[in-house]
């Protein structure tokens, strides 16, 4: 018995290393230094809640946070409906699934690459190919990246765009649906809404309850994107700030490591928040084939 533990621990151990050294580790370091002036050249100062006292007097962060939250409570919406759509289509047993499949989750593979921000920037820059599919029907073109009335909106449709991996885990969820259940359903007479509403929703749900934790915890950390259509500025008066992107500023551009790690730490508490709230909300509306809910 004695043995087999050991053995199990030396499986575990490259784990272990990572967990203590990479995760905890780091994490129990970011606390401290949060309580703390560092600008990486001098010894950590400490300066108890004055980091956090300065965060929510900063009107900055408070651009970044209305920001995130906007482009999250659109994005993720956007996205899962669209995934869910397209899922809806393909579970019909079309020709050439596969392919569908494969081309509908390859924005997603690809989607935190600085590749496709670029190529997003260049798509929706004034010399870009909207702007020339504009012009073409006598459309005036915008500077759709560069005007703070369209440049949050296009990192929105990015990722409304990138939808795959929610959409391979929806059309796994469909499959996994008896069709008893709609036969039963069609021979009562009811509609296809009415089947969708009354049977595929209830029993997908905890499905969607998935995709909508990954998705929210996904975008409220998004970075690549803004960085890169914005350079780094936050864009035209900080209407592509995300809070990544402004802790990635004050922490690497303004060398603020304290206020920085307070940032940080500010973020997972809201995270976790957020993420708690799902779960204790999910009883009222995630249910189970067997009638249970979670």
């Amino acid at each position: 018995m004695k043995k087999n533990v050991v053995i199990a621990y030396m499986f575990l151990l490259p784990w272990l290393f990572g967990f203590f050294g990479l995760v905890l580790g780091p994490m129990i370091s970011s606390l401290y230094l949060s309580f703390t002036r560092f600008d990486l050249m001098n010894p950590p100062k400490w300066i108890g809640l004055l980091n956090y006292q300065q965060m929510f007097s900063d009107q900055r962060f408070w651009d970044a946070v209305h920001v995130t939250l906007t482009f999250v409570f659109i994005a993720v919406p956007t996205q899962l409906v669209a995934a869910l759509l397209v899922a809806l289509l393909l579970n019909r047993g079309m020709r050439g699934i596969g392919i569908y499949r494969t081309v509908y989750y390859l924005p997603s593979l690809l989607g935190g690459s600085v590749a496709i921000a670029l190529l997003w920037k260049n798509l929706f820059g004034f010399d870009g190919l909207v702007n020339q599919v504009l012009a073409f029907f006598d459309i005036a073109g915008k500077g759709w990246v560069s005007h703070p009335d369209y440049a949050l909106n296009t990192l929105i449709i990015l990722a409304t765009w990138q939808f795959g991996a929610s959409m391979v885990i929806f059309l796994a969820g469909l499959k996994q649906i008896p069709t008893e259940l709609y036969e039963a359903a069609s021979v009562d007479g009811a509609s296809n809404m009415r089947r969708f509403f009354k049977i595929t929703l209830p029993l997908l749900s905890p499905v969607i309850f998935f995709n909508l934790v990954i998705e929210l915890i996904k975008s409220i950390q998004v970075f690549t994107s803004s960085y890169i259509v914005s350079e780094g500025t936050g864009g035209p008066i900080n209407s592509t700030l995300f809070y990544t992107l402004y802790l990635y500023q004050k922490g690497f551009s303004h060398f603020e490591m304290g206020y920085a790690s307070a940032m940080a730490w500010v973020l997972v508490i809201v995270l976790g928040t957020m993420t708690a709230i799902l779960f204790v909300t999910s009883k009222y509306w995630v249910y189970y084939e067997d009638g249970g809910k979670l």
